[in-house]
């Protein structure tokens, strides 16, 4: 073997070393390391770093905001009716504090365990002890708020630094004879809203219209009592005590055994006879005013 050879077999070695030793750990990730198939408790941060080639291996563990996507997830309701999940979207993060303790009881695929198997295991768990209408339609809304604090319950004793900050849960897929039945079943449900709020409508009409007729049949009533009023004032009665008001309100009025007759003291040169017209003067002028 030459010395060509040799030199060029001990470059190809030393770059294949090099680059087994030089590596990359991302933003957002923390890289650990194994040695024989041990976990090393080194671990580094994101940029470049170098380790024994050929020995040392290295995973990237991801720190930041992820989803994990449960597909397909079967459950079987408290009624025995197999339904199932499309897809369950666990959105969770790993504090960097935690990736070691974390990979090295779970391994750096640590959400398998974590995550989906437990995920699998909380929804059979509720559909077990729930009817399928609960299930479909009673509690959908809460199977995601339920599973979020069920799963960061475990997680909190099994895996602190591993938090859950978001469930979101698919409608399940039912048989397609069950489906059709709560689709009829939601119809008809639909309609008889519309039919309760096409009643409110008609009542609150028909309450409106009455108030207005009792509300015209008020002002009818006033106004008769109004003209009523105005045709008893003309009555001969009536002007003959506004007559004798006006005359106790605005004239002076004599008896006695000297006085053969009543009469006004309207002022000087005053006579009975003109105190008589006078009288009959102010009758009319409140015949004409009334």
């Amino acid at each position: 073997m030459t010395l060509g050879a040799v030199a060029s077999m001990i470059l190809a070695i030393g770059g294949a070393a090099v680059f087994s030793a030089l590596h990359k750990i991302d933003e957002g990730h923390v890289g650990v390391y194994y040695r024989g198939g041990a976990l090393l408790t080194t671990t580094s941060g994101p940029g470049f770093h170098l380790m024994l080639p050929f020995i040392t291996t290295f995973k990237s563990v991801q720190t930041t905001l992820q989803t994990d996507e449960v597909k397909n997830v079967p459950c079987g309701t408290s009624g025995g009716v197999m339904i199932y999940f499309d897809r369950i979207e666990v959105v969770n993060y790993l504090a960097p504090s935690a990736v070691y303790s974390i990979v090295r009881n779970f391994t750096a695929d640590y959400d398998k365990a974590l995550i989906f198997n437990k995920v699998h295991h909380e929804l059979n768990q509720f559909c077990s002890v729930h009817a399928l209408q609960e299930v479909y339609i009673g509690l959908f809304d809460q199977i995601d708020e339920n599973l979020k604090l069920t799963l960061q319950e475990d997680l909190t004793s099994m895996a602190p630094g591993l938090i859950i900050q978001a469930v979101r849960v698919t409608k399940p897929n039912i048989p397609e004879s069950i489906r059709r039945n709560y689709e009829l079943m939601e119809s008809e449900r639909t309609k008889l809203l519309v039919a309760a709020e096409t009643q409110k409508v008609v009542e609150k009409e028909a309450e409106t219209e009455r108030k207005k007729a009792v509300i015209e049949a008020e002002k009818v009533a006033q106004v008769s009592e109004i003209k009523f009023e105005q045709k008893l004032k003309l009555t001969p009665e009536y002007l003959q005590l506004m007559k004798f008001k006006a005359i106790a309100a605005n004239s002076k009025i004599y008896f006695g055994s000297e006085i053969p007759h009543m009469f006004m003291d309207s002022g000087p040169g005053s006579s009975s006879s003109t105190a008589s017209k006078a009288i009959d003067a102010l009758s009319e002028g409140i015949l004409d005013l009334e």
